[in-house]
């Protein structure tokens, strides 16, 4: 019998019942103020009962957010993420940074293994020289402020066919091959998004608004500044971000433009719409690797099984353990994400399924993500496991290329199974440009704060048409060209979180690219480097995952040839 318990961790410093009240808090944050370290030993010590206590907070804050959103109408369930957010993390954070200062000044910091805790002190010095109380309501006020974006855009449905349906659920009919059909569904979904755009308009304002302030306080010229020191981005700098963004117009969209001409051609329409992206150019209907949410699991843990038995065994802990929502509702938040429990050392996925291809990639995508969290379960410190999102989404996007391997347990046929895996790597390039314009264009949000709604929607459309606009004719929808940003929720509740998919990707593809070499030495590369979690700098994890950090013009050639090259041969 396979054992698909999670074992129960026991807690040594804090008690086992703590429940997440002030009351309760205070005392024992208090103590770490106060106590004596005497030598390195002790100060190692306190470090673990620090991180014994704020895995439990963590994991107390992320059932709270999960239960939010997997339903964003039940008041209760949000009443209870604002309590976190506007009484426990207020009262926290002035005391987080006085220990942060504790372990700063203390005398046996450089006896301490410099090597092991290189990451850990790095991040804490920047912390601290970020660090200001002003700031601390006006975080508060944003996280509760940010999820006002899910209760709006999860409460959006359409009726098509006298049938109500989520947006994501709607979707399915843009890739109808009736062009009718799929028009009908485009206009009737965009139509709803514009039903919204002024509140989440006046939202957005609030947002900006507050979070420049944020900089300002802090000491920063704009938001942009401050969220790369926040995001501890120690390996590159705006400036690189821009000639990424270039290295992408002229490698990448090129690519796309020529792809765009043969999907117009095989479709028999000189002109494409935003409706004509997404349908087959075979004339056949949309893929359909399963038929509901259980099965797209089950079919997960399977193909997850065929890669290495011990995958398929983390995700078989999860369904055990009822950690999966996955079907899409109305009421539930948009979007997907894997959410690690801090202190069970497994982890939650959430996502909108609505039995479509792309869901199939959604989920090995945040399987990746969940594997990770296994695999750093038991580091030391809890800080050891918050992995930066280069490091994050390198785990997710090389399982979505790793997988392709064995998609055969989601598709019956060869030809299903090929076009799949041509879908795949078409959205592995398309995925470039896409985050090129939204990394961009917070670039250019945050370093012209003042700008108003209709600023926002020109220089959208500017950036967008730079990367080609999907090569798409939005003649006559303007109104719905100008709110496509919109739909992207990494706009509003996590801002600057974006660019990582894109080196990522790079990362990606070099990993997939061992692994058609030698599947079984890219496959332990790419375990033992999501096993290290962020005790090493991002270049070293890349690295040991042996690939390079590199997102030059010539590295982005190399690998988009690559795939090219791997497009061609699946014909």
């Amino acid at each position: 019998m396979i054992n698909l318990t999670i074992p129960k961790k026991t807690r040594v410093y804090i008690p086992q019942d703590l429940q997440i009240e002030w009351n309760n808090l205070e005392p024992i944050l208090n103590e770490l103020l106060e106590r004596q370290i005497d030598n390195v030993n002790e100060l190692e010590q306190w470090l673990k009962d620090k991180s014994e206590l704020e895995a439990a907070l963590e994991e107390d804050f992320a059932w709270r957010y999960i239960k939010m959103s997997c339903d964003t109408a039940n008041e209760e369930l949000v009443k209870n993420f604002q309590y976190f957010a506007m009484e426990i993390e207020p009262k926290i954070s002035p005391i987080a940074n006085l220990l942060n200062q504790k372990f700063n000044d203390s005398a046996f910091i450089d006896e301490l293994d410099q090597e092991k805790y290189f990451v850990y002190i790095r991040a804490i010095r920047k912390a601290l020289e970020i660090y200001r109380d002003e700031n601390v309501e006006l975080l508060t006020k944003l996280q509760v402020s940010q999820q006002k974006y899910q209760g709006i855009t999860g409460a959006m449905s359409v009726t098509i066919n006298n049938q109500e349906y989520t947006l994501e659920q709607a979707a399915n009919f843009i890739k109808d091959t009736d062009r009718a059909v799929r028009q009908q569904a485009w206009e009737t979904i965009q139509q709803r998004r514009l039903a919204d755009k002024d509140d989440l308009n006046i939202l957005f304002d609030e947002l900006v608004a507050m979070r420049h302030q944020v900089a300002l306080n802090a000491g920063f010229e704009n938001y942009r500044d401050y969220m790369f020191q926040a995001l501890g981005r120690f390996d590159y700098t705006p400036k690189d971000c821009y000639h990424f963004h270039e290295a992408i117009e002229k490698k990448i969209v090129p690519i796309l433009k020529a792809q765009a001409e043969k999907r117009a051609e095989l479709l028999g329409i000189e002109v494409l719409k935003p409706w004509d992206m997404d349908v087959s150019t075979t004339g056949k209907p949309a893929l359909k690797p399963f038929k509901s949410g259980e099965e797209l699991i089950d079919k997960t843990i399977n193909c997850f099984n065929a890669i290495d038995p011990k995958l398929g065994h983390m995700l078989s802990i999860m369904k055990a353990n009822q950690l999966f929502d996955v079907e899409s509702r109305k009421g539930k938040a948009p979007g997907g994400y894997n959410y690690p429990l801090a202190e069970t050392g497994a982890p939650f996925i959430f996502m909108n399924s609505a039995n479509s291809f792309r869901d199939l990639t959604t989920m090995v995508h945040e399987g990746g993500h969940a594997i990770h969290t296994f695999l750093t379960a038991n580091l030391e410190l809890n800080d050891f496991k918050h992995c930066p999102s280069e490091v994050a989404e390198l785990a997710s996007m090389s399982m979505e290329l790793i997988s392709m391997d064995n998609w055969h347990i989601f598709f019956d046929n060869e030809e299903d199974l090929l076009r799949a895996k041509k879908e795949q790597l078409a959205d592995v390039l398309k995925t470039l440009p896409w985050v090129a314009v939204i990394d961009q264009y917070q670039h250019w949000i945050y370093t012209n704060p003042d700008h108003n709604a209709a600023d926002r929607e020109n220089a959208f459309k500017q950036i967008y048409n730079r990367f080609g606009a999907g090569f798409t004719n939005w003649d006559g929808l303007e109104k719905e060209f100008g709110n496509t940003w919109q739909k992207q929720l990494h706009l509003f509740e996590v801002p600057f979180y974006y660019i990582e998919y894109a080196i990522a990707q790079l990362g990606a593809i070099a990993i997939w690219k061992n692994y058609k070499e030698n599947p079984q030495k890219a496959l332990q590369q790419y375990l033992e480097a999501l096993a290290l979690g962020y005790t090493k700098p991002i270049n070293e994890i890349y690295e040991t995952a042996g690939i390079k950090f590199d997102f030059s013009l010539d590295y982005i050639d190399q690998l988009a040839s690559f795939v090219k090259e791997e497009l061609e041969k699946l014909g």
